[in-house]
């Protein structure tokens, strides 16, 4: 783990309250039988990725997101659900889904209506450091979860994606730096995502997932996330060995969704 950006620690002191109260009206134990109960199988997160680069098509995970510390307000008419069903029906691999309430504006309320509306493998994008939220994660409908290196020690990290392997869901480990893609690595996880957002200035560089890609061995799903608006960006970082994009930002804030993520996926 690095240093945490302020902006993170803000986030993560938040998310702790949060959950100690969650936590308080919920015990572990009930969550824990709650997921063991789930009788929807995992819809493959990874392998949706990776069919659709084997198919010939641009593997995009599409976000559903309305807001963010840095931009506020991404999209005042926000319907989660048929923010979704628009993603599904206009060639997204995957989705991602913010549940971070106070920074973020999400809620895991909507991961749960998106799983009845689509049929698209679910991220649960969050500040995930307690097995309470992996177990949380199964239970609302996710596919998969976000692990960020910059908050978590390695053994965190470790822990974190066993517990998610029971429960059958996949990891995107998020680095932002050769630091953390180290620690990454250790970890063994299959997914590697390069956030092109520096956490504590905010600026976006998506050489850094340019760069940083050169590092990861063979094996490993490699996915930048952040700043993608352009095709030619996308066409450019596949040649670097990006084999998927987490884009939302810049399909949130179009008028037509649909014909964006057209436009991106070629």
């Amino acid at each position: 783990m690095t240093e945490i950006p302020d902006i993170l620690k803000k986030i993560v002191s938040r998310k702790k309250e949060e959950l100690a109260g969650v936590k308080s009206k919920t015990p572990l134990s009930e969550v824990r039988a709650r997921a063991a109960e789930v009788q929807d199988a995992p819809r493959g997160f990874i392998a949706a990725l990776e069919s659709s680069r084997n198919g010939g098509r641009t593997a995009i995970i599409s976000e559903v997101k309305k807001g963010s510390p840095s931009k506020g307000i991404i999209r005042a008419d926000f319907d989660p659900v048929g923010i979704a069903q628009l993603y599904e029906a206009n060639g997204a691999s995957c989705l991602s889904v913010l549940t971070e309430k106070d920074f973020f504006l999400g809620d895991l309320a909507y991961l749960r209506q998106i799983r009845q509306r689509v049929s698209l493998p679910l991220l649960r994008k969050d500040f995930l450091f307690d097995p309470y939220q992996v177990y949380e994660a199964k239970v609302a409908g996710a596919d998969a979860i976000l692990l960020i290196a910059a908050m978590l020690e390695l053994s965190q990290l470790e822990d974190l994606k066993g517990y998610a392997g029971e429960l059958g869901l996949d990891v995107l480990l998020e680095v932002h730096d050769e630091r953390e893609l180290e620690m990454a690595l250790e970890t063994g996880c299959r997914l590697i995502g390069i956030n092109n957002r520096n956490l504590r200035t905010f600026v976006v560089d998506i050489s850094l997932s340019e760069r940083l890609a050169r590092l990861i061995p063979e094996g490993h799903t490699i996915v930048a996330e952040s700043g993608i608006t352009r095709r030619e960006e996308i066409v450019h970082l596949q040649e670097c060995g990006i084999a998927a994009f987490l884009i939302g930002e810049s399909l949130m804030r179009e008028a037509d969704i649909g014909a964006k993520l057209r436009e991106l996926a070629g």
